[in-house]
């Protein structure tokens, strides 16, 4: 398939904002995607891929055998951009926001920066924040990634120097209303200094900290 039939794809994105351009998979066939990864990477030497549909994933993978495939948010790179120095927190409230965080430190990995995930330290445990704290605070953006009642990122940001960027995520009993819930809980945060990016943005999140790490 030729790629152009499909999309055009933004090469200059990264000389232009910092950060380089990225295939949305979701809502694109098995070969689409292919073209498009491959298409990428031929001219950037990287490429990143997020949101593959669950049926595509491991055929994706197979595709491009020196491709990465992150499992959990069905993201998938090929290539590295160079490293940083900077260190980047994932602080994940209970193990089925996972994926959103997964594809927050996936993203953060593929940027060049490190990601230090802190998982299921939620609001209903405090204490288990409290173990991580000391790594937490260290880093020079924190990710804060929530379902439920939203409420991690607020406590975070009232414990910790660096920015707080709040994940919202559609995890919940019927009035959490598929991440609403968690999304107005983290607008309204009484704690200052922290931002809060679309339910289940763990992609955004990650780009977020980027530029604001300097890109």
């Amino acid at each position: 398939m030729d790629p152009s039939a499909v999309a055009r794809l933004d090469h200059e994105r990264r000389d232009r904002t910092g950060v380089p351009e990225v295939i949305f998979a979701a809502g694109k066939t098995l070969e689409q995607n292919v073209a498009l990864v491959g298409a990428l990477y031929a001219r950037t030497g990287f490429a990143l891929a997020t949101r593959i549909p669950a049926d595509q994933r491991a055929a994706l993978a197979s595709a491009y055998p020196d491709a990465v495939l992150e499992p959990l948010s069905g993201a998938l790179r090929r290539g590295a951009l160079p490293r940083s120095a900077h260190r980047v927190a994932v602080v994940c409230a209970g193990t089925s926001d996972l994926p959103v965080a997964e594809e927050a430190a996936f993203t953060l990995d593929a940027l060049g920066h490190d990601a230090v995930r802190a998982a299921d330290v939620g609001v209903a445990g405090i204490h288990r924040l409290f173990d991580a704290l000391d790594d937490i605070a260290a880093c020079r953006v924190v990710i804060v990634v929530a379902g439920m009642e939203g409420a991690l990122p607020s406590v975070v940001a009232g414990l910790v120097r660096a920015p707080v960027i709040a994940v919202p995520t559609s995890v919940g009993y019927g009035a959490a209303f598929e991440g609403l819930a968690a999304l107005l809980g983290m607008l309204n945060a009484c704690a200052p200094g922290v931002a809060v990016v679309n339910i289940d943005n763990g992609f955004g999140a990650a780009a977020l900290a980027h530029k604001i790490v300097g890109t």
